[in-house]
């Protein structure tokens, strides 16, 4: 073998052994890291079971009256030991009342059950429907008696009133409201508006 051709065998032995030591020392570390953190399960340690977590949630449903619940998530944990309850993130929701305005319910949180819809709102929940606004901190929807309870820092805005209030009930089909305290020697407290 000539001069020339063992030194170039030799570059090219060189070569591949620094890229081999390359690819094993920077690229080989970042797929393991990826592997890891590609498993989107949390085990629950108190409980010891598994929860699946499902992004960009939609659900329809619709009663035999025709009204119609559509609730979107931005994330959605559902447990092994009770699939039939989904705890949710980022939270919208709409309520298509037949022959009524529409309603949306927006939080941060909920919790909803696939089998009869109900659905608790939980944190900065704010429920708008024409002329009305109501604010708090945590709603209880239960679709099949289309009754929802408002409570924790309850604030009502209407066209011309503003009301602050621990607990308002509202049915749905009725439109019936009852506004009240907790303590029944405060007062509901009413501010009109212009």
């Amino acid at each position: 073998m000539n001069k020339k051709t063992g030194l170039q065998v030799a570059m090219v032995f060189v070569i591949i052994i620094i890229s081999l030591w390359f690819y094993l020392k920077y690229f080989t570390k970042n797929f393991e890291d990826v592997k890891e953190t590609s498993v989107i399960e949390k085990i629950d340690e108190n409980q010891n079971s598994t929860s699946t977590y499902i992004d960009g949630i939609n659900y329809i449903s619709t009663d035999a009256k025709g009204n119609k619940y559509q609730i979107t998530s931005k994330q959605a944990e559902i447990k092994a030991e009770n699939s039939d309850v989904m705890f949710l993130r980022e939270v919208v929701a709409f309520i298509f009342i037949k022959n009524s305005d529409t309603v949306k319910i927006t939080s941060n949180f909920g919790k909803y059950n696939s089998k009869n819809y109900d659905t608790i709102f939980s944190e900065n929940v704010i429920v708008i429907y024409p002329g009305h606004k109501i604010t708090g901190e945590y709603l209880d929807f239960s679709f099949l008696s289309n009754l929802g309870t408002f409570t924790t820092n309850v604030f009502y805005t209407g066209e011309k009133t503003n009301l602050f209030a621990d607990k308002i009930e509202m049915n749905l089909d009725t439109k019936d409201t009852k506004i009240f305290m907790n303590d029944t020697r405060k007062k509901v407290l009413i501010e009109g508006t212009r």
